[in-house]
């Protein structure tokens, strides 16, 4: 018996992903990372520092076809759910500002209008939005209210055909530069979400500085003092909680992607560090406590793209539970930080500069780790998919 050649293994690709790609997809794929290399990586590491993400950027990613990817209609290229995982996972191989800007604006701002929107607004908002030309951000979140959205306080109350909306929401991606905000609120008949637009009265945004994490990226908060809004402001199709949390289903599976984006970044980092960094007279990847270390992170980054692509097909064919989301949110975020923060002990005292990527994806990661649905609410939703029990209402 004559036994072929294998070609040995790809360090990058070693149990040969690509070959389980379309060719569409591995052209999306390939067309991401182009950009990210010519547009986001010479400039991430200032952006970081200064706390900045560039305006323009929003338009640039329009242009590719990258906001709002996976829509259909209404100026959307209507990707395929495993294609957006892929431009997911390679914007943030560039930096997780990048992703969740892309992120916020596609499966939250978008899909929000796109799922609960009227007619009229979805062809006044979404063509614009998929362009970048008009910038969304999702307001949920508030300031005593995270893990918990039902006990928002933010309300809008009835006068007339209009509502009174009042309020704060914290952490909210891309709310200062935002053209339009949805807005979830406690309403007399429940929660409602609401579309309300840069310079209405009585509505602010305050960016938050001093982040040590996600620096490139715009966090702000949202003010809302008697924002008077016409009913036609209301998204009609939600009602109740399960409209915001559908759209967070939505960015969370962005997320499953994009940490394994991250985690290859700081292991190419880490790999390519190895190889030259001279002690005791040869490269320390010819050590085995580093190889060790090597050999682990590939493991996680190889395991955690295929659970990212499988969770993609599954999506694709409708087969996508929130608890498979869940699965695979809780799984790679915690498994690529920590092989972002074993690639910093690679690198040593360079893996605290920016002039490597590692520290600048590991302290982004500790933001991911928590945003949109912590690790420790994940691990309660598998929790209650196991045993049937929900731990949340004690």
């Amino acid at each position: 018996m004559i036994t072929a050649r294998v070609a040995s293994p790809d360090a990058l690709d070693f149990l040969n992903l690509d070959a389980l790609f379309s060719e569409e997809e591995r052209l999306i794929r390939e067309t991401v990372r182009r950009f990210v290399r010519s547009r986001v990586l010479p400039d991430i590491a200032q952006w970081f520092e200064d706390g900045i993400l560039p305006r323009e950027l929003g338009r640039e990613l329009g242009a590719l076809g990258l906001l709002g990817m996976h829509l259909h209609g209404y100026g959307c290229p209507g990707a395929s759910a495993t294609a957006y995982g892929i431009a997911c996972l390679e914007l943030e191989a560039g930096d997780a500002g990048v992703r969740s800007f892309a992120s916020v604006q596609g499966s939250l701002a978008m899909y929000a209008i796109y799922r609960w929107g009227s007619e009229e607004q979805k062809q006044r908002f979404l063509p614009g939005m998929a362009q970048g030309e008009t910038i969304g951000c999702f307001g949920l979140t508030e300031p005593d209210f995270g893990s918990n959205p039902a006990g928002m306080r933010t309300h809008a109350r009835r006068d007339g055909d209009d509502f009174i909306l009042n309020g704060t929401k914290m952490w909210i991606t891309n709310g200062s530069i935002a053209d339009v905000a949805i807005v979830w609120a406690q309403t007399d008949s429940g929660i409602a979400g609401f579309l309300v637009e840069r310079g209405m009265p009585g509505f602010t945004a305050t960016d938050i500085h001093k982040k040590i994490s996600l620096r490139a990226s715009i966090t702000s908060e949202l003010h809302f003092n008697d924002v008077r809004l016409p009913a036609s402001a209301q998204l009609p199709g939600a009602n109740g909680l399960s409209g915001p949390l559908a759209c967070l289903t939505e960015a969370r599976f962005g997320i499953i992607w994009g940490a394994m984006g991250a985690a290859r970044a700081c292991f190419e980092s880490a790999l390519d560090y190895s190889k030259t960094r001279v002690q005791f007279g040869k490269p320390i990847g010819g050590f085995q406590l580093t190889q060790e270390k090597l050999a682990n992170m590939l493991l996680e980054l190889q395991k955690g793209s295929l659970l990212a692509l499988h969770l993609g097909r599954m999506k694709d064919e409708s087969r996508l539970h929130p608890a498979h989301v869940s699965f695979g949110k809780l799984n790679n975020v915690r498994e690529a930080l920590a092989i972002c923060r074993e690639a910093r002990t690679i690198l040593g005292a360079n893996g605290v500069t920016l002039e490597y990527p590692v520290i600048r994806h590991m302290n982004n990661l500790e933001s991911v780790l928590t945003y949109e649905g912590t690790s420790e609410v994940h691990t309660l939703v598998l929790g209650a998919a196991l045993t049937g029990i929900d731990a949340f209402t004690g």
